[in-house]
């Protein structure tokens, strides 16, 4: 396949908003694409050359390199390139111009296909030492000299990691489904091998090249993180117990969840992210080596900062400064954790993902060998909503956020990559205030004045649809933020900026400035209402209304957290329903 062909359907994806008509458009390609490239068309329309997860380098190259680049191919001076960027806001669009503009200083010649164009790419991520920034610019060159001018606008968004056409995970399977199974009914099949693998190129290669029956056969991968399992969330014991019935209470630490894989001597560890984060924590790499008496396993747990005089649990933010690419064997000295183990989703050769909890659970007891810093977290199996109060009262004065039930029913499986009512969050108190924070994404900001003048005054924040995979406006919160937090911000949301709202934002405000939705932040308000101008469950609860958050308040960042992990606009709505019914 031609990378030309490959833009012409870039051209085509960026001129709509409808997911149908995305879906439609992509199907087209990746039909039309030959099963050993169709998992490079699909992570180059990620905008990306591997999954995320692998650890492998990706691209990378800063906004000056692409000048750089864009100068050199083009034949102007760096300081007009610049001038255009100024002008465009977007290293696209500037690209595009200046190579159109300069179009007989162009060598032509090779037409350059979608594996020529991932080659280089591959080979511009993996660069590196000594004068590896030259180098990388003149592999740029070569291929941008090769590209229209259109192509050029691509292969710079691409580089610089800011292509965001749009299209979100589940529209790429709807449209691999309906290329080569005829129907988007059998996406079903397809998003629980994605589900087991987080590879959306992997999926596609075993659908293209052995067909729906293999991918419905398909099960865990060592070294291929399962998406996570993510929980509802209620307010009451007694609705809990109503929910799930006979039911296990397991503490809900304040740490960072741990995908762990075990192969014989080799551990790595992924992010709910799913981020390959194993060179962050060696500590909790030789506790698996020590402590699970199985040579091939998938475990999931929360890692927990602890003080390492008293073994106390320490804050989320305290963990936090464990990530960090430098001084890590120092960190882990002064930030000792505790792992805290509550899922087996493989162990020797059996995947775990479809049996009951009970036997997830049985399994982990099993092959782990606890002790005091690798030990299974707390649980008790009750049907009772008194047992549930005073094990949520307990979990409170031992420093947690709260409790994560589970069924125990027969169905109990693990259910990859969805929210389900089979795990519950009990964290609410039982007043009518929202005490509860919640995570959302930022999509949107408005200036500063006045002692904010150089910041944003506020942020425009939306939860997440995952059914039309949109991100919904719930509030703008202003409050909270530290002095140091504002002088942050714009940094931190520089590399987000876009000149429109983005397609999958929905939103009756018109923000300032607009973002992609990437940066989470925790919120607090003092309770959610009925709203004319929020999009949150717009019409769902009264004509014409979303929800909003009153009064909200920066709590922290969330930076383990993706935007299509923040809280969703159904657990919105479940919290809107609970805060009524005390009211």
């Amino acid at each position: 396949m031609l990378y030309s062909t490959l833009v012409e359907t870039y051209e085509r994806l960026e001129a709509t908003t409808k997911r149908l008509e995305m879906t439609d458009i992509l199907a087209g390609l990746l039909g039309a694409a030959e099963p050993e490239e169709l998992e490079k068309v699909i992570y180059l329309t990620q905008g990306k050359i591997h999954p995320d997860w692998t650890g492998e380098p990706e691209i990378g190259m800063a906004e000056r390199m692409a000048v750089d680049t864009i100068a050199r191919a083009s034949g102007l001076k760096k300081d007009e390139v610049e001038t255009i960027l100024a002008e465009r806001g977007d290293i696209g669009l500037a690209a595009e111009q200046a190579l159109n503009a300069k179009r007989q200083a162009m060598l032509g010649g090779k037409r350059f296909t979608v594996s020529d164009i991932y080659g280089i790419l591959d080979l511009i991520a993996k660069e590196s030492g000594k004068g590896s920034s030259g180098r990388k610019v003149d592999r740029l060159v070569r291929a941008m000299v090769n590209v229209s001018p259109v192509g050029a606008r691509y292969l710079a968004r691409t580089v610089v990691g800011a292509l965001r056409l749009g299209v979100g995970d589940m529209t790429i399977l709807d449209a691999l489904a309906l290329a080569y199974t005829g129907s988007t009914g059998n996406r079903g099949l397809l998003e629980r091998a994605y589900n087991l693998t987080s590879d959306l190129g992997y999926v596609s290669r075993v659908l293209a090249e052995e067909g729906l029956q293999a991918l419905g056969e398909l099960h865990v991968v060592i070294g291929k993180p399962i998406r996570m399992m993510l929980a509802q969330r209620l307010s009451t014991p007694e609705e809990t117990i109503e929910k799930l019935g006979t039911c296990s209470a397991e503490y809900k630490l304040d740490g960072e969840r741990f995908q762990i894989h075990k192969k014989g001597g080799a551990v790595q560890i992924f992010s709910r992210r799913l981020e390959n984060i194993t060179r962050m924590y060696p500590d909790a790499v030789a506790m698996t080596l020590d402590h699970v008496n199985a040579e091939e396993a998938i475990l999931e747990g929360e890692a927990v900062a602890i003080d390492p005089e008293t073994g106390e649990m320490k804050p989320f933010q305290t963990l936090m400064q464990r990530r960090r690419k430098y001084r890590i064997e120092e960190m882990m000295e002064k930030f000792p954790i505790a792992v805290f183990l509550f899922e087996c989703l493989y162990a020797d050769g059996e995947d775990l993902t479809l049996e009951p909890y009970t036997i997830r659970r049985a399994r982990l007891g099993e092959i782990v060998e606890e002790n005091d810093r690798f030990k299974l977290v707390r649980a008790i199996e009750t049907s009772e909503a008194s047992d549930l109060v005073d094990f949520f009262e307990e979990a409170i004065t031992d420093g947690t956020e709260g409790l994560v039930v589970k069924s125990t029913a027969d169905e109990s499986i693990y259910r990859a990559g969805a929210r389900s009512w089979l795990w519950v969050k009990l964290k609410a108190s039982y007043q009518s205030k929202m005490v509860e924070p919640v995570d959302l994404v930022v999509v949107g900001a408005f200036h500063g004045r006045g002692r904010r003048a150089g910041s944003y005054g506020a942020l425009l924040m939306a939860a997440y649809d995952p059914d039309e995979e949109m991100f919904r406006t719930v509030c703008k919160v202003g409050s909270g933020f530290t002095d140091e937090d504002l002088v942050k911000l714009p940094e931190m949301l520089e590399g987000d900026q876009r000149d429109g709202k983005h397609p999958r934002v929905d939103s009756l405000i018109e923000a300032e400035v607009w973002f992609n939705p990437s940066l989470v932040m925790e919120i607090l308000g003092d309770e959610i209402t009925l709203s004319p101008v929020h999009t949150c469950a717009f019409n769902e609860l009264r004509e014409k209304s979303g929800l909003a958050i009153r009064f909200p308040r920066f709590l922290r960042l969330r930076e383990d957290k993706s935007a299509e992990d923040t809280t969703v606009v159904d657990e919105i709505v479940d919290m809107y329903r609970a805060q009524t019914k005390t009211m």
